[in-house]
């Protein structure tokens, strides 16, 4: 077992251990969990909520398969091994590395009938800037988007660009998968911008954005 796997294994671990102690609100307006949506969706998150959301995929849309998209780096192959352990594949690459090829690999993945996850502000930020990836494959793939936002009752704070979230034991988290939400096709960079824009302050709607 490679180190980055190891740590992978890990952290996966404590965070089921972790899990255990929060007391979850899961409020699903996608129609994801009782299937009324069923064509495969692009997840969107910031990546300072990103702990939790493999425990809710796992605890409440166990039934749906996909594959997340994580950095060529190093933390990216941990965060890929975390993934697996949850039962999710990965698709490895990032705006500077691998960036094309990846967004092919998650339109295949789309494709196949399959949900894939972006971090939309990742992996390097700025924070709550939501890149232009998301937009390119919702609209190469017509697939929606859908919103998942995080809160937490309680939570410590990382000094890192993306001030990542840990929730506290025993707080409460409150989780909303929002509608599904359509790109519509653009012609030019400034109806791009005008989608890039009204999709960030989807995501940022009922995020404190701390």
């Amino acid at each position: 077992m490679s180190r980055e796997s190891f740590i992978g294994w890990l952290t996966a671990f404590l965070i089921r251990a972790l899990a255990l102690t929060l007391r979850f609100q899961l409020v699903d307006r996608s129609g994801m969990r009782d299937g009324t949506t069923n064509r495969p969706v692009i997840w969107a998150f910031w990546h300072n909520r990103i702990l939790v959301v493999p425990v809710v995929q796992e605890r409440y849309f166990k039934h749906r398969h996909g594959s997340v998209l994580t950095s060529p780096s190093k933390d990216g192959a941990i965060i890929a091994s975390v993934m697996a352990q949850f039962g999710q594949a990965s698709v490895r690459g990032s705006s500077s590395r691998r960036g094309m090829t990846a967004m092919r690999e998650l339109a295949v993945a789309i494709g196949k009938g399959d949900d894939v996850a972006i971090t939309p502000d990742g992996p390097r930020g700025p924070r709550y800037k939501l890149g232009a990836g998301i937009i390119l494959l919702a609209q190469q793939t017509g697939a929606p988007v859908v919103p998942v936002h995080v809160e937490y009752s309680r939570c410590i704070r990382a000094r890192g660009w993306d001030g990542f979230m840990v929730p506290l034991p025993f707080a409460r988290v409150d989780v909303t998968v929002g509608e599904p939400y359509f790109v519509n096709p653009t012609d030019s960079n400034e109806g791009f911008e005008k989608e890039r824009l009204r999709l960030e302050q989807t995501l940022s709607d009922a995020v404190c954005m701390r």
